[in-house]
């Protein structure tokens, strides 16, 4: 295939995450060396689904001009679609009611038509699903794992995480400062719905009182009688650092999974969490939601390294004839890991981590 191989496209499925351009460049960089040709799909594949919705007709000519010199802080310039997925199309039947299409066959005749030979795909656990779904339909594929929760299965460092920990931890620090102003508890909610790396590791490096992460489910009573024992001890409680998959113990205080807030439960953890602990502790809290500021902002220096190296390994990928892979990073060695070993599964925080030891060993209160 890496004969035959001569123009590839580039695509972003999920949501958004720092430093996406890098990516790209290092996917463009690496080709070109080469001799192939990119062209980036816009917004996921909706770029080949809905060609008349763009004025480039959903596709833009990559070249290493073009991208050597990406802004990092900018935009991803061919955009996401974190809810497009091809197998299920909504769309009006004949009696103007809306139901779900499969398009896949369409778009894989889209790609063929355009003569792309292989698709490289920046994608979060979701997207990644639907790229694995596509490559046993016929599609060559290569992805690229993206995850601000860092919950990729084959990879211990998605891209994106590193700027959403430091962004969360800078954050953090200034909370702190106006915790200790205000005399109160600040109950952070962080991202991660099931897995806790992010609430995890922000929560040892600002030194937090207590975190909840959706691995361990916890007891408020423990954590207030932490938290009554720094105060005792002449010590100021400032920081709760919650994810917002973080559940408690008992049955019938379980926070609810669905109805009311099907659509947004953003805050709810922390807000439940801030309200019990200042009835528990009787110190007056506030509930404090980052949800999805961590994904702007500046990529860290370690993204943009990662961002460009997993570009060039996905070429790399492709050159070595690899098809259905992700890139991950197993340190010391990028790898290629088959989809079908890091689809449909979750990257959780073990039970015997290092990081929850030196939690622990730090006082950290983890609710159990």
């Amino acid at each position: 295939m890496n004969k035959a191989t001569h123009r590839i496209g580039i695509n972003i499925g999920g949501r958004y995450v720092p430093g996406t351009n890098g990516v790209i460049t290092g996917v463009v960089l690496a080709a070109g060396e080469l001799g192939w040709e990119v062209v980036g799909i816009r917004d996921w594949f909706d770029g080949l689904l809905f060609r008349d919705r763009y004025p480039d007709r959903g596709l833009v000519q990559l070249t290493p001009q073009m991208v050597e010199n990406l802004p990092a802080l900018a935009g991803g310039i061919l955009g996401v679609s974190p809810r497009s997925d091809p197998f299920l199309v909504r769309e009006l039947n004949p009696d103007n009611d809306v139901e779900e299409v499969d398009r896949s066959e369409e778009l894989l005749e889209s790609i063929r038509a355009e003569n792309i030979h292989a698709v490289v795909s920046i994608v979060g656990p979701e997207a990644m699903a639907t790229s694995w779904k596509l490559s046993r339909k016929g599609l060559n594929t290569v992805c690229v794992p993206k995850s601000i929760e860092n919950d990729v299965v084959g990879t211990s460092l998605s891209f994106g995480f590193n700027s959403a920990l430091a962004y969360v931890i800078d954050t953090l620090d200034r909370i702190r400062v106006a915790a200790e102003t205000l005399q109160r508890i600040a109950v952070v909610e962080v991202l991660g719905m099931h897995a806790g790396w992010l609430a995890l590791q922000t929560g040892i490096a600002t030194n937090a009182d207590a975190v909840l992460i959706p691995e361990i489910p916890y007891d408020l009573y423990k954590v207030s009688r932490r938290i009554k024992n720094k105060l005792e001890l002449g010590r100021t409680p400032t920081i709760t650092v919650v994810a917002e998959g973080a559940t408690p113990i008992a049955e019938n205080t379980q926070l609810p999974r669905e109805g009311s807030r099907v659509i947004d439960r953003s805050g709810l953890v922390a807000e439940t969490v801030a309200m019990e602990l200042q009835r528990l502790t009787d110190y007056e809290t506030f509930p404090l939601v980052l949800g999805p500021l961590v994904r702007g902002g500046t990529p860290t220096a370690v993204d943009r390294q990662l961002g460009m190296a997993y570009g060039a390994a996905a070429v790399t990928a492709l050159k070595e004839d690899g098809n259905g892979v992700m890139v991950g990073f197993q340190p010391p060695d990028v790898a290629f890991v088959p989809l079908a070993e890091a689809v449909n599964k979750v990257r959780v925080v073990p039970t015997n981590s290092e990081l929850l030891q030196v939690a622990r060993a730090l006082g950290i209160s983890l609710g159990d």
